[in-house]
Parts: structure tokens; sequence; C-alpha cells
């Protein structure tokens, strides 16, 4: 594959084919991380995506969910379609109030949209940070705070998408922020890219101190140096610093990797919350609570 050929991506497990929880699903649960993608003769792509249209309707999603025992979800605009959401718009339309949303967006982007949006489901903007990683730092802390300020009259939240370099080098500034915001999939703080346990300890601290959420989302991509076994600790250091402060979410479709079983990715909080209460917390009470869930 060369450097612009996108990863492939793979069909879709079939619903009626993933594991089944082995734990009591709580009244409530939350999927607060996936992604709806097609047709793309409706809602075309970026113009170098890094991976070719995943086969993930709503449709298939709502089939998964049945399974799993989930009642809402979120849908996080993907980098496919960058900051065109008419995807996530209308697939918001057509899920009703189940459902809420997490724009991308330009920082120049107006009020009556914001507002717009809101009246659609959504509840978050996401600050792709992978995108603006060469920046200087005080570049990227403005962006943040100009985002903040768009987004803060709407009650919406901010997601973080960054390399865990990126992470560690904002944590004193997060630490000021005035806004509820969440940091995708425990932080992505990779130790091949040079993240330490003292900096991941400077995280946790944030997490307990401030207005810090972290996503126990996507274990597979911490895990493909580290191994499982390390990622399963990682979540559990989350859940016990702060169980009121972390949400789960699938990372569905689980782009490229299609055929992964989301039911087993579910049942790995079995492994990193084994008290039913505080998986209460982490898939019901906490986002619900963050994205205005009834």
């Amino acid at each position: 594959m060369t450097a612009h050929e996108p990863l492939l991506s793979q069909p879709m497990r079939p619903a009626e084919t993933l594991e089944r929880p082995v734990f009591e699903m709580p009244g409530g649960a939350v999927d607060a991380h996936m992604h709806i993608f097609g047709p793309l003769d409706r809602y075309p792509s970026v113009e170098r995506p890094h991976y070719t249209l995943p086969d993930a309707t709503l449709v298939q999603f709502r089939a998964a969910m049945q399974v799993l025992g989930l009642r809402n979800f979120v849908i996080v605009q993907p980098s496919f379609y960058d900051t065109d959401n008419r995807c996530l718009i209308d697939n918001l339309k057509a899920a009703g109030d189940i459902a809420r949303g997490v724009v991308m967006v330009e920082p120049d982007i107006d009020a009556a949209t914001l507002q717009a949006y809101t009246d659609a489901g959504v509840c978050g903007v996401r600050l792709d940070l992978f995108k603006r990683a060469q920046l200087p730092l005080v570049e990227i802390q403005a962006y943040i705070l100009a985002m903040a300020a768009k987004v803060a009259p709407f009650g919406w939240h901010l997601q973080f998408y960054a390399p865990g370099f990126i992470v560690r080098d904002l944590i004193d500034f997060l630490g000021a922020l005035e806004i509820d915001y969440v940091i995708d999939h425990m932080g992505y703080m990779l130790e091949e890219d040079g993240l330490t346990e003292a900096d991941f300890a400077r995280l946790l601290a944030l997490m307990t101190q401030g207005r810090c959420g972290l996503k126990l989302s996507a274990p597979y991509r911490l895990a493909k140096k580290r191994g499982m076994d390390a990622v399963n600790e990682i979540a559990k250091t989350i859940v016990a610093a702060a169980p009121e402060r972390a949400i789960w979410g699938s990372d569905w479709p689980h782009i490229p990797e299609g055929a992964r079983d989301t039911g087993a990715l579910l049942n790995l909080l079995a492994i990193w919350a084994p008290d039913p209460a505080v998986r209460k917390q982490i898939l019901s009470d906490n986002p619900r609570k963050l994205l205005g869930f009834a």
C-alpha cells in the first residue's frame, strides 16, 4: 500500500454473530462512540480518505444494539467526512431521541448552524488534533479555546481525538478549561510514541481534579504493540481512579476491521469494571448526564 492508498474496510460482522453480554446490562446503557457511513453518492468523502467506505449503516447498528442491550448511542463524525456533517445529521434525525451527535466543524461556524445542529441532537464537537499535531502548541491551545467559546453557549462538550503526546503536552492547559470534555481512546498514550507511566499518572490526576472524562474505547488501537493485557491494566486503572468520569464506546464499525466482535469489546467491561454498580456508572449514569439523555 502506498502512502495515498486508503485502507480497505472489511464488511461488517452480522449482528446475530456477536457475543452476548456476559453480565446484566444496566438500564439506559449507552454506546458513546460509534460512526455511520454512506451511501457514497449522497455523502462524498474527503478527497483522500484514510480508508474506503465502511459497511456501516444505521439499520446495521440498530440490529447490534438489540443484541447487546443498548438503549442509546452517539454518532461521532469520522475523518472520512471531515466537517461535512450531512450524513451524521440525517441519521440523527432518522434515529430520533435515542441518539446524540458529535460533529466536526470549522472555527468560523455561525451560531445559526450550531443552533440547527443542537436542535437535531448534537451535543458536542470533535477536535481532530491528529490533523493539527504539527502546529505549535500555542496554536493548538488557541484553537481549543476558540472552539470552546463557540459551543459552550449551546451546552456542548469538547471531544478530543488526539495523539497521546499532544494530550501529554496539553495536560496543564486542559486543567483550566471551563467546559466538560472527553478524551477518546483512553488518552491514546502509546509507549511507541514516547509516553511514560508518569505521563499517564498526570492524565489520571487531571481526570480526578478537572472536567476531564476518558473514553473506554478502541482498546485494539492501543494494543497493537503492547498487547491486550497491558491495555486491560490501563482501563482498570482509569476505572479505579475516577469511575464517575469514564464512559464506554464501541468505536463501531472498528475501521477497517468490520469483522471485529462488538460484543466481545463490550464484555471487556467485566474485566475493567467487575462491580455492577461501577459498570452502571460507565455505561449509563455518566454518558446520560454528559450527553443529555433523559
